[in-house]
């Protein structure tokens, strides 16, 4: 899809705005608590739109997306952190590598389908948590704890924190508009005809193994990113807070709340989620009920919204599909 084409689009400008606002709001007010509020968001809509690549536009159920996440958050911080380089070429080999890593490994998992794909990305999740975990360069069972001397490079604390919110509040950004080139262009025609149905595309001529495995690393590559610059900014990484699979559900609730193949609902799903996530952590009550909450929420949607939020609308405002994708 040309630039030219893109820029036309109106969701590219609703995409723009709202990466403005969350970038500008906290800033011009300096409100520290709204800050951290909108980084949560904006890591959820990173997690969730790149998993919509492979659920929304493929049909192929990840619940091992997480991995990437975790994984790029210890390769970043080790380069950070013990190679003592900065964090932006840190950010970019964690990216790389995670997203290598994702095409090789596809080559094979995607010979899978249905719940057998599925299934398996739960064990590549597992599977990495447990490496990670025995693996002592990356600290172990232990964890990885960043020194203070890493903030120094980029002006100090307050202002690398600063830093990383701002580059996760791009690459949320970038996410949404990867999604939205790749949904109008060749390949994602190849990736909606494997999701329509995978044997057909191929008589049709689509190359679906290479088809699979580039979406998959490309799903792979901003959410390792992301990884590295939400565990620099928490200044930990542990493999139980990297490769929580309770993540990789609720992402997919995000999805299925939204609206998936869809790119602004995906957003939308997964900023509400976030709220209300928030919410239930913070209540005396509900504090507990979290994941019963979200299993109860996903329910719902297959039962009663399976299209999701932007399925409603577009069902009773067809219009619309014009304007928001």
């Amino acid at each position: 899809m040309g630039s030219q084409v893109i820029l036309k689009r109106p969701t590219f400008w609703i995409i723009l705005l709202a990466t403005l606002a969350f970038a500008l709001v906290p800033a011009l007010t300096g409100n520290l608590e709204l800050r951290e509020n909108l980084l949560l968001g904006a890591v959820y809509i990173i997690l969730a739109s790149n998993l919509n690549l492979m659920i929304g536009y493929t049909a192929y159920v990840n619940f091992g997306n997480i991995a990437f996440f975790g994984l790029g958050g210890y390769i970043g911080l080790y380069v950070v952190n013990v190679l003592g380089w900065s964090l932006w070429p840190a950010c970019l080999i964690a990216g790389v590598v995670v997203s290598l890593l994702a095409f090789i490994l596809g080559t094979g998992i995607l010979r899978l389908r249905g719940a057998y794909f599925a299934l398996a990305t739960i064990g590549v999740n597992e599977a990495v948590k447990a490496f990670v975990t025995n693996f002592e360069p990356f600290g172990g069972a232990s964890g990885m704890y960043l020194s203070f001397s890493s903030f120094n490079a980029l002006g100090g604390a307050r202002h690398a924190l600063w830093l990383a919110y701002f580059a996760i509040v791009v690459l949320m950004g970038l996410s949404l508009w990867l999604s939205l080139a790749i949904k109008n262009s060749r390949f994602g025609l190849g990736l909606f005809a494997i999701r329509e149905d995978e044997d057909a595309a191929m008589v049709l001529g689509v190359r679906t193994p290479r088809y699979k495995s580039l979406v998959y690393a490309i799903s792979a590559f901003i959410p390792a990113v992301a990884g590295t610059l939400f565990f620099f900014k928490n200044g930990v990484i542990l493999p139980d807070q990297a490769f929580d699979l309770t993540l990789s559900i609720e992402a997919i609730v995000m999805l299925m709340l939204g609206g998936q193949g869809t790119v602004i609902g995906v957003a939308l799903g997964a900023f509400a989620y976030e709220q209300l996530r928030g919410f239930l952590l913070v209540s005396s009550t509900f504090s507990q009920f979290q994941l019963v909450v979200a299993g109860v929420l996903l329910l719902l949607i297959v039962l009663f919204l399976p299209e999701g939020f932007m399925g409603w609308v577009y069902r009773h405002l067809p219009r619309l599909r014009r304007v928001i994708e």
